[in-house]
């Protein structure tokens, strides 16, 4: 995409630029959890409903990961404001300050993930993935409701996540969890292109 401006929706110099012939051509959000409005039993729910196995990832798992990454990569809606670059073996490895969790179905392929930053108490949702053939089974959310159980229990307070307006599926996923959308951005182009 070339030129770009990625701006709050209610920034006032939306208004100047749309005056200028900027057009808006995505949409994208930001939204919070607090650890003391979470539903610990309903997030167990979600996370034993789903199919296969939803376990924190592991150096172990890095090959799996590069495989899920490598086939959904194309697939992140929306556009600067939510891209995704493909992962390499270093983005790939969880860390002490990177942590990710994912479902494996019986034949062990992962097929859902989400990674997420820690930084103190605080947690930010990188980005959260299914394979194609595993959409609408709920797997976004039992990888992002055990990222919160697991982490909430080793103190974090705060979970900050985010994508694409025009990505329905994780918006229900986000709204389900109990996240609240407090920020909103626009993408702009000039003269739509």
């Amino acid at each position: 995409m070339g030129e770009s401006i990625v701006l709050l929706i209610q920034a006032p110099r939306r208004a100047a630029l749309e005056a200028e012939g900027w057009v808006v051509v995505a949409r994208s959000f930001g939204a919070q959890l607090d650890s003391n409005s979470i539903n610990v039993e309903r997030l167990q729910a979600m996370v034993a409903q789903a199919e296969g196995t939803v376990r924190e990832i592991t150096d172990t798992d890095v090959d799996a990961v590069l495989h899920l990454d490598a086939a959904t990569v194309e697939d992140y809606p929306g556009s600067a404001a939510t891209q995704h670059a493909a992962l390499d073996r270093r983005a790939a490895t969880p860390s002490a300050s990177r942590r990710a969790f994912g479902a494996f179905v019986p034949d062990a392929e992962l097929v859902a993930m989400t990674f997420v930053d820690i930084d103190g108490a605080d947690a930010e949702t990188q980005f959260t993935v299914v394979h194609r053939a595993w959409r609408g089974r709920g797997l976004s959310v039992a990888v992002k409701a055990a990222s919160v159980l697991a982490l909430t229990a080793e103190g974090v307070t705060r979970f900050r996540t985010g994508g694409s307006a025009d990505n329905a599926a994780i918006l229900r996923a986000n709204d389900a969890l109990g996240y609240v959308r407090d920020e909103e951005w626009v993408t702009l182009v000039p003269n739509g292109r």
